[in-house]
């Protein structure tokens, strides 16, 4: 995807560090290097790792943060006088700081740290809606969601008795965009929208669905899980009101990701769920709540968790994210062409605007047995569903084979993928 597609979807022009890296040529093998886990064979076979929208393989540069914070500062945070706690505090609150600047945001207490996207979405779902979805009202996805950004709203939906609204998706798998001004009514209360598709790789002009849920007095929520490791996200341009994404798809470590909220917003809303930092006072009586983004992060946080976060965002700046993205683009061009070129295979879905991903069906070859035959040439990618069952239903199928893709993706990658369909191909001749 272009910069200017980047843009046009809600992405911002590059930041001076990206501009710097876009400028060289992208040493795809040098990135590849610093990721020890690529060196390993998988079956005997060199590892082609296309499974980076399910989880990013993480640089050595995150995983020393890491060893490091444990081996040198370990401590809680918020709590102790000693210099361990001093240190784990400036690190965890450095991390914030740091995934402001990496938004674009303006004020870090406007970073919640969560579990991940999932945990990010229900805790909207838990406080905002809790708080201003009643009988009769309406919250609206699309049918390109991951069930992360489904079910919390079914809940909440079922519990308030209110309903649950799709925007649908062309056959391409484009968002029918214009959709939005028919189903946006007064009763809606939140639009909830993935920044890009962990199925299809669509990108959604985000700026667009916000401008046109504003203009009806609706806040909107961006599940940016599948945005953040491709498009430089610029949360003044997009103007969303939440924004959520998970650090492991960032090339950072599993359990923890940021719900970004509205100042205003979040100093409105009650916790939900209670203990440790978001306590300023407790008594039989009454318990006063600490001020955002404290007051969402009940219990001894993700410290280390927060110190790998940082890490990656450090690194991914460092490669230069718009440099990546090109390498990526180009990449998923190579993919295409190549993918068509397989005898039988069906590309699912044509987006206009695409990131990281690629959906087939292997022609009649059911994509769990595709998937295993991959694993046997050391080929990983995801088969099935890929918790979009709506968006499968709205495809006509049942699952696909998913290839995605990251920064230490190369040609050499999607060569064996196609081997390995060939031999998918003898397999079940």
């Amino acid at each position: 995807m272009t910069t200017a597609e980047a843009q046009a979807a809600g992405g911002r022009a590059a930041r001076p560090e990206a501009r710097e890296g876009a400028r060289g040529a992208f040493d795809v093998e040098r990135v590849r290097a610093e990721f020890p886990i690529l060196a390993r064979p998988v079956r005997g076979k060199p590892l082609a790792y296309l499974d980076s929208a399910a989880t990013a393989q993480k640089p050595r540069a995150v995983i020393d943060a890491m060893r490091r914070y444990y081996e040198e500062d370990n401590a809680n945070v918020h709590r102790g006088v000693h210099l361990l706690s001093e240190r784990a505090t400036r690190l965890y609150d450095g991390a914030r700081v740091k995934v402001a600047r990496f938004l674009g945001a303006a004020d870090p207490h406007e970073v919640v740290f969560v579990r991940g996207t999932t945990e990010a979405v229900n805790l909207v779902a838990q406080t905002f809606g809790r708080q201003r979805v009643g009988p009769g009202d309406e919250i609206l996805v699309t049918e390109l969601e991951h069930h992360s950004n489904i079910v919390p709203w079914q809940l909440l939906c079922q519990e308030k008795g209110a309903t649950l609204r799709a925007a649908p998706v062309t056959d391409a798998g484009d968002l029918d965009v214009e959709a939005l001004d028919r189903l946006i009514g007064p009763r809606t209360r939140l639009v909830a929208v993935a920044h890009v598709s962990n199925a299809l790789g669509t990108v959604n002009p985000v700026a667009e669905i916000v401008a046109r849920a504003h203009a009806k007095g609706v806040p909107v929520l961006v599940d940016g899980a599948q945005a953040v490791p491709h498009l430089a996200v610029d949360l003044p341009a997009l103007g969303a009101d939440f924004y959520a994404f998970s650090g492991h798809k960032l090339y950072g470590p599993t359990g923890i990701g940021v719900l970004w909220g509205r100042k205003a917003l979040l100093d409105e809303l009650p916790p939900w769920q209670g203990g440790g930092d978001m306590i300023l006072s407790v008594s039989f009586e009454k318990t006063t709540f600490n001020a955002v983004p404290h007051r969402f992060e009940a219990g001894t946080p993700h410290i280390a968790g927060a110190v790998g976060l940082a890490a990656a965002i450090d690194w991914l700046s460092a490669v230069g994210l718009e440099a990546a993205a090109a390498h990526e683009d180009a990449l998923l061009g190579y993919a295409l062409d190549a993918l068509r070129e397989v005898p039988g295979l069906r590309l699912i879905g044509t987006p206009r605007r695409r990131a990281g991903v690629i959906s087939f069906l292997p022609g009649d070859v059911h994509p769990h047995d595709a998937g295993t035959i991959l694993d046997r040439h050391g080929v990983a990618v995801r088969a099935g569903h890929h918790c979009a069952q709506p968006l499968m239903r709205r495809m006509g199928v049942a699952a696909t084979v998913r290839a995605s893709f990251a920064a230490y993706s190369t040609r050499a990658d999607v060569d064996a993928l196609v081997r390995g369909l060939h031999a998918v191909r003898e397999v079940f001749a």
